[in-house]
């Protein structure tokens, strides 16, 4: 597919709405320039992931970056010429996310601060989700507050794991606590695998988006169901991208093996859950289609989780594709699942007020 910026959009009865299109200050990108330039070795996937992105020099590179903090210039063009109307903006993988409290909090400072200002000047276009210090002692959840209620942010971003570790212990309570109280949804978005993770992807280049942020990502979701994360917070609201990093098209086995190891003991060390985790999973997550928009995918996730739980997203401007769109706009429903799908389904979760 190539990328086409003259098409115009048809007339339709619905707005477009993108819900996982990044963004970032020119400042996070000076930051991890400085931190990868003196130690490159310390952190191996923040080296494959933002090194990349932040030292390349090459035509990628220098596409996400002019793009990535701008609002007022190319990204409206583009969004005007795929038939985009609104942006859910959030921070750009890793975010916050590798760095110690008082960075992070600095950086999910600023980064709240400027979101806030964006989208109070162009609510039409845009609206953002709320960048969290996880490494601070209450995991970012005053800062999350701040953000929602003083700067008109809708939800917060979690870029997967923070400096190795899942938000599924306790250290990370007070954030989800924040949250469910809040009534603000949380979107959990891929990231460089965890150390543990790394290597066996990186030796074969599948530590990105090809496959690497799948495994990751899922893995994170799972460790949240399992660990009864959603049976304390069970209004909770999560938004996973990519079609749920393929855990729905699992969701048969996972209900059926988790079955089998609580009847027989296996892991003494993990407490039963008092539902399936699929259960959990088509209560508290919703699923975006950022980067996957053929028609069997989607359609086939609709029938896992429920149409009522799949939205659309772009993924600009990783995967700026205007193709994409019109394949979207022809899926195989009604007008009205239609509308739910590209607008209603979106303005209800993340509160949209357009």
């Amino acid at each position: 597919m190539t990328s086409d910026t003259t098409a115009s959009p048809a007339p339709r009865p619905y707005r477009r709405i993108a819900t996982e299109e990044a963004w970032a200050p020119p400042e996070m990108f000076d930051l991890f320039r400085e931190i990868l330039g003196d130690h490159p070795e310390d952190d191996p996937g923040l080296m494959s992931l933002m090194g990349y992105y932040v030292l390349g020099d090459g035509d990628r590179p220098r596409y996400i970056r002019e793009r990535m903090a701008d609002t007022e210039g190319v990204r409206l063009k583009e969004m005007d010429a795929a038939g985009v109307d609104h942006q859910i903006l959030s921070l750009t993988a890793p975010g916050t996310n590798p760095l110690p409290a008082v960075q992070a909090t600095e950086l999910a400072q600023l980064a709240n601060d400027q979101l806030g200002t964006i989208v109070r000047k162009r609510p039409d276009r845009f609206s953002g989700l709320a960048a969290v210090p996880f490494s601070a002692p209450d995991a970012g959840a005053a800062e999350l507050e701040r953000a929602v209620t003083q700067l008109g942010l809708k939800g917060a971003i979690l870029n997967s794991h923070v400096r190795d570790r899942y938000t599924d212990t306790d250290e990370f309570l007070p954030f989800y606590e924040a949250a469910e109280a809040l009534g603000v949804p949380v979107y959990l978005h891929p990231n460089a695998p965890s150390a543990s993770l790394f290597k066996p992807l990186h030796d074969r280049g599948l530590d990105g988006s090809m496959y690497g942020f799948g495994v990751e990502t899922g893995l994170h979701l799972m460790r949240l169901v399992v660990s009864g994360v959603f049976e304390r917070f069970p209004n909770l609201t999560m938004v996973v991208g990519h079609l749920g990093e393929a855990v729905p098209f699992w969701l048969n086995r996972i209900d059926y093996m988790y079955g089998k190891q609580v009847a027989t003991g296996r892991y003494p060390h993990v407490k039963p859950l008092p539902m399936k985790p699929s259960e959990y999973i088509r209560r508290n997550v919703w699923i975006t289609t950022s980067g996957m928009p053929w028609h069997d995918e989607v359609m086939f996730v609709r029938q896992m989780m429920g149409a009522d739980r799949v939205m659309y997203a772009m993924d600009y401007p990783y995967q700026y594709e205007p193709s994409e769109v019109a394949l979207q706009d022809n899926l195989p429903i009604s007008a009205e699942e239609k509308f739910e799908f590209f607008e209603g389904i979106a303005t209800r979760v993340f509160n949209l007020e357009l």
